[in-house]
């Protein structure tokens, strides 16, 4: 699907960088961007976001290039994109529905297939307000709608029945993960989660750690659903290493929030391994932005190290770093190689044991047991 992107600079945050993932975002979708277009403004215009001229700057490449589709690098208003769309005769995409998108198209578990759902239904009800105007005409009901009811409102009901049953699968699904833990907490395993910003190499950090065969792929958001595997670390025993999807900027509130279930392996582990791309320029502002989710998911106490992954890319040597308390704050690796995989191994068991002794508690040997998914 041929596509223009849209992007304005409102003088914050690295806009250069921020376009280069809209790119990513919309290929991972499946769309064809054929040109970008962007503009400068010091706030959003209220009725088209990128004021009246720029969308008809818009509308012309539409016209010319043949395109189906914009795609914006923001969040837009229902009535932005309303409006929008009735000016450039093509569909139009904020941000958050492109993220969406790729979330509904790699979600291969029930529970990622629930959580994205879920993710979905609570971004279409701010569309449902005002938004169609064809939808508020009176059918009188035989059987689903009742007697004078709209079929707005009868969107509005059938989606919040939706969305109240798949928030109970997920509430039976959060039990199930509770137990786990639980168990694993009786045989004081100790819980290692893998968190980074998207495409930093979790997966495959993972796969080398775990000796797994998670699916690891040069694409944003190539794993969504959490997979945990028993490591053996020499003389701190076992851990449950558990890899988790990756974050981005502005990531839709509405996925945090479903992902929740999933996240929370992320809350309660022992220690956040911190996969950063040491090769990309704007690794500073990623790293922020996945310590902002952290903190939105209440998971920013846990102790983490950071992971310097793709050193071979930038140039780096395999090395360990340490603060002037002697905690390990990072580790230089490069999973695609292999380089200082032994230098991370023997970090998290450092890690954990320094965590073990300070809370003086004595270690039970744990029991054997098949691999598990979160």
């Amino acid at each position: 699907m041929r596509a223009a992107l849209v992007g304005l600079d409102f003088g914050k945050n690295d806009f250069a960088a921020s376009l280069d993932e809209l790119y990513l975002l919309a290929k991972s979708a499946g769309a064809e961007p054929v040109i970008t277009i962007t503009g400068r403004r010091a706030s959003p215009d209220a009725a088209l976001f990128i004021g009246t001229g720029k969308a008809q700057e818009v509308a012309d490449a539409v016209a010319d290039l043949q395109l189906e589709l914009v795609i914006f690098n923001h969040a837009l208003s229902p009535a932005q994109q309303r409006n929008l769309e009735r000016l450039l005769k093509v569909r139009v995409l904020d941000r958050t529905s492109l993220i969406l998108d790729i979330f509904a198209q790699r979600a291969k578990s029930h529970e990622g297939k629930v959580q994205v759902e879920l993710a979905q239904l609570q971004h279409l009800s701010t569309r449902l307000i005002r938004g169609w105007t064809h939808l508020e005409r009176q059918k009188g009901g035989i059987g689903l709608r009742g007697p004078g009811e709209t079929q707005l409102e009868t969107d509005r009901r059938l989606l919040g029945e939706r969305v109240k049953a798949l928030r109970a699968v997920l509430a039976k699904l959060r039990r199930q993960h509770a137990t786990q833990r639980r168990a694993r907490g009786r045989n004081e395993t100790f819980s290692v989660s893998l968190v980074g910003y998207t495409n930093a190499g979790k997966s495959t950090i993972f796969n080398a750690l775990a000796k797994a065969g998670v699916y690891a792929a040069n694409q944003l958001f190539a794993t969504l659903d959490t997979t945990s595997r028993r490591v053996y670390l020499g003389e701190v025993g076992h851990v449950v290493i558990s890899d988790t999807v990756g974050f981005i900027r502005e990531l839709p509130h509405q996925l945090v929030e479903a992902f929740r279930a999933t996240l929370e392996e992320t809350i309660h582990a022992d220690l956040l391994l911190h996969v950063v791309d040491a090769a990309s320029p704007v690794r500073m502002e990623q790293i922020e932005e996945v310590n902002l989710v952290l903190k939105e998911i209440g998971a920013d106490h846990v102790p983490q190290i950071l992971v310097w992954n793709k050193i071979d890319a930038a140039g780096l040597e395999p090395t360990v770093e340490y603060d002037e308390y002697g905690k390990i704050q990072r580790v230089f690796v490069s999973a695609k190689s292999g380089a200082g995989l032994d230098l991370l191994r023997e970090a998290i068991a450092a890690s954990l044991k320094a965590a073990l002794e300070a809370r003086g508690r004595s270690r039970s040997e744990p029991v054997d047991s098949v691999d598990m998914h979160a």
